[in-house]
């Protein structure tokens, strides 16, 4: 073939379209509907419902709505099970808003460190570039949820309740990234760590005036005072969150680790990876996980379940997905029908190429066990409860091998041999990394 497109290749290709009838019904079919509609396969489908043997949740889902704080609301639907059931209620929500404004404070501090201690590097360096490409994006992962917590507390949602910014961050998002942005100019001009501090402190001012206008200001005490669900009224009076998290929080955060699935052969199982420049509060502990085979993952994911606990995890949610059945499916779509073709890219080589990242943050709230193994995935989303099963999706364990790529678990619930390999000197992945994306 030419190096160029000639005319003679041009009609070469539109004579072995227009050869083949499959591929004018096809043209016909998807150009007047959507082709997900075409693909969607009718066996798969009619093989999924909603129920699993191993249930836990008893309550209704949360709804981030248009912001991408799914890694906190999940971190918070794990936690509140627990608070609810301490303060005998049905339901029970943490204030979402209190942790987004701590975490975009936070990460402004972080990306200004981050500048600072890069300051002699080009700008157009890969590292400085990927800085600047988000600087105060939604997303996030296990450990910074752990590290906002540790620092900051939580508040009950009625402390601290949801505005329109935090429900909708884009405009918000906007104005902070021109702010960091412009900063980091001003701090790459200067001389000096000294001098650049009191620029940065002078930035913060501004962001969290910024953060204030936007989201309101976080509190520093409550009053703390609710009806059970037998009406009975308990007041616990004036609260810092920092005392609400540690009566309310039935979990030990600290104790939990993050695991994930990488199957590229530059990242070996058995090893812990950390990424650079991945966080969101300076000198909390960095962001580590652990590299295991996808069937132990599995297996932690399911005896957590089993034993009363749900489970945070990351995933590409929006493979092989189905919004209006609330479905997930390795084989859900059957787009090589469609096109006639092949899609060949397994897991590694999806990452390598591009392809997959972690995208989203939800909870395993139950599992379908047929002889000790699971056949399905009950999961928590944080979309609000108009799709699926009242917001509750399904996901055929075929999705869980592909698409999953991470999950928090008790330390103790790990082999003896993976436990002492946490305490390992993790392997340091480059900032633009594909395991150190941050659901959303």
């Amino acid at each position: 073939m030419e190096r160029n497109l000639t005319a003679e290749q041009l009609a070469l290709f539109e004579k072995e379209f227009a050869s083949n009838p499959q591929y004018r019904v096809m043209q016909n079919a998807v150009t007047e509907t959507p082709v997900t509609k075409i693909a969607l396969d009718r066996q798969v489908v009619t093989s999924i419902d909603h129920s699993v043997s191993n249930l836990l949740d008893d309550w209704k889902v949360t709804n981030q709505k248009k912001s991408g704080r799914c890694w906190l609301f999940a971190g918070l639907n794990l936690l509140r099970p627990g608070a609810a059931e301490k303060l005998g209620v049905k339901d029970f929500e943490f204030s979402q808003n209190y942790l987004l404004f701590w975490d975009k404070f936070e990460r402004a501090n972080f990306f200004l460190e981050a500048v600072i201690e890069t300051a002699d590097r080009d700008v157009d360096d890969r590292t400085v570039a990927h800085l600047l490409s988000d600087p105060i994006g939604d997303g996030g992962q296990w450990n910074m949820f752990v590290a906002l917590v540790r620092k900051h507390g939580l508040v009950p949602k009625t402390a601290m309740p949801e505005t329109e910014s935090s429900s909708a961050t884009a405009q918000l998002n906007d104005a902070l990234r021109k702010l960091l942005r412009q900063g980091a100019r001003d701090l790459r001009k200067l001389d000096g760590v000294e001098a650049q501090r009191s620029r940065k402190a002078e930035l913060l001012t501004t962001i969290h005036r910024v953060l204030s206008i936007h989201l309101g200001t976080p509190p520093q005490k409550f009053l703390w005072q609710w009806k059970d669900s037998d009406k009975t009224f308990h007041r616990d009076g004036w609260t810092t969150p920092a005392e609400f998290a540690a009566k309310y929080v039935t979990l030990p955060v600290d104790d939990y680790v993050c695991l994930v699935h990488d199957p590229r052969e530059s990242s070996p199982t058995g090893r812990t990876f950390t990424v650079d420049y991945l966080g969101n509060v300076v000198d909390a502990p960095p962001v580590v996980y652990l590299n295991v085979e996808m069937d132990l993952m599995k297996q932690l994911a399911q005896d957590a379940i089993v034993g009363g606990e749900p489970v945070w995890f990351g995933c590409d949610v929006g493979k092989q997905m189905s919004a209006d059945l609330g479905y997930w499916d390795a084989n859900l779509y059957d787009f090589g029908a469609v096109y006639d073709t092949e899609f060949t890219l397994d897991k590694a080589e999806r990452l390598l190429h591009h392809e997959t990242l972690m995208t989203h943050a939800m909870l395993f709230t139950g599992v379908d066990l047929v002889d000790g193994k699971p056949r399905r995935w009950r999961v928590e989303n944080s979309w609000g409860d108009e799709k699926a099963d009242n917001g509750f999706w399904t996901m055929n364990d075929s999705w869980f091998g592909e698409h999953v790529f991470e999950i928090a678990v008790r330390r103790s619930a790990l082999p003896a041999d993976l436990q002492a390999r946490l305490d390992d000197e993790p392997i340091v992945l480059p900032a633009w990394d594909p395991m150190g994306a941050l659901a959303d």
